[in-house]
């Protein structure tokens, strides 16, 4: 089932792409593991899929411990100052920095580690108050303030539009995220002003994402199924 799951992905990946003149390749699959026992993503592997999101660094831990270390993988929840040690011990990318303590805190420990890590700052694009991220009327001053930490590589955004059941319904938040970073890329404020990555889109909503810019996408359910309470 999962490698049919993937190869149907990949195929609505492409057409996507292809409908809007751009490079399939350009867009990579984040496969959302969270709650997923190790054998599912196991079977993820085997099919060819390398990269990896998590939600939760205990849970992440033991199953990147057991896993192929050429994987690669994602953090995608919300991160507490408290975790951000282990964060940067052991994920190539963090996708939701939203604040400078954070910034600050994963820099120190990308350098104790001796790594460049690689993160994209989380926008809530509409405001919501049970999301986190950051606005975006501050994200400027972000970026600003992180100019100077060595050790990180903030590469683009990351969003979660406002729950909809029409994939649709997004676009107009997608697209305004997509000029958001247009707009600090020409501010260069970003590591490669050139290639700002963009993590927008889901299950339900990853080919309107793909249309209106996303470098990277993130589905769980439509890989490996629902997930366990």
């Amino acid at each position: 089932m999962i490698c049919t799951n993937l190869t149907t992905i990949k195929e609505k990946i492409i057409v996507a792409a292809h409908g809007c003149n751009r490079d399939p390749d350009d867009v990579r699959l984040v496969a959302v593991s969270k709650k997923m026992e190790v054998d599912l993503i196991q079977q993820a592997c085997d099919c060819g899929q390398t990269l990896f999101g998590e939600n939760y660094l205990q849970e992440a831990k033991g199953k990147i411990n057991q896993l192929d270390k050429k994987l690669k993988w994602h953090f995608i929840g919300h991160l507490q100052s408290n975790k951000a040690r282990h964060a940067a011990e052991l994920f190539q990318v963090i996708e939701t920095v939203d604040r400078l303590k954070i910034a600050r805190l994963l820099d120190k420990y990308a350098g104790e580690l001796g790594k460049k890590l690689e993160v994209l700052i989380q926008v809530n694009i509409a405001g919501e108050q049970q999301k986190a991220g950051i606005s975006p009327e501050k994200i400027r001053e972000l970026l600003t303030n992180t100019s100077d930490l060595i050790n990180l590589q903030v590469r683009g955004l990351m969003m979660i539009p406002p729950f909809s059941s029409t994939p649709e319904k997004n676009r107009h938040w997608f697209r305004k995220v997509k000029q958001l970073s247009v707009d600090l890329a020409q501010e260069e404020l970003f590591h490669k002003n050139e290639s700002v990555e963009l993590s927008m889109g889901m299950s339900g909503d990853f080919t309107v994402a793909i249309e209106e810019g996303a470098t990277l996408i993130r589905v769980g359910t439509a890989i490996f199924g629902p997930r366990p309470n």
